[in-house]
């Protein structure tokens, strides 16, 4: 398994299947094989091995948040109070826990997080708020911003293709 400060390798064939499979991860490898010129057993290992190297974090699917009833978005900025490592790291597990955070960046800065929160309404946000940021003493501040509009949303990367 790889840590954040290794740096695995790809190459041409392996950038050309992530660029299209985070168009689709249901893409068949004979559909992959035949647009990058690779054997669909060939595919199979190097998507494998990417999984495994965490070049391929995860295999999902993106749901509509207003189809789940989650209709409101909202960006997060929270300071904390003290920048201590375990104060950090207990903001941090709290956050991944919490079903309503989408995303949570640890950030310079202004703020030392930005979070992406999604609710019901903002009822359910104000409930948010009062569990997650007012009962815990370690939040100086937070600024929310709500999206009226998602124009972009999307977790690819650009993969840049080598020449050949």
């Amino acid at each position: 398994m790889m840590n954040n400060t290794q740096t695995a390798s790809i190459d041409g064939f392996d950038r050309k299947i992530l660029t299209i499979i985070q168009r689709s991860n249901r893409t068949t490898s004979d559909q992959i094989a035949e647009q990058v010129g690779l054997s669909p057993a060939a595919v199979q290992r190097r998507i494998k091995r990417m999984r495994e190297q965490h070049i391929i974090q995860a295999d999902i699917a993106v749901v509509n948040p207003k189809a789940a009833g989650r209709a409101v978005t909202l960006l997060v900025q929270v300071t904390l109070e003290r920048e201590r490592a375990d104060l950090i790291d207990t903001f941090k597990k709290e956050m991944k826990a919490n079903p309503a955070v989408q995303q949570c960046y640890y950030v310079t800065g202004s703020a030392d997080f930005i979070l992406v929160v999604t609710a019901t309404d903002m009822e359910d946000y104000e409930a948010f708020t009062r569990e997650v940021f007012f009962d815990n003493r370690n939040i100086r501040n937070f600024l929310t911003n709500v999206v009226m509009d998602s124009v972009k949303v999307g977790l690819s990367v650009p993969v840049i293709l080598e020449e050949s």
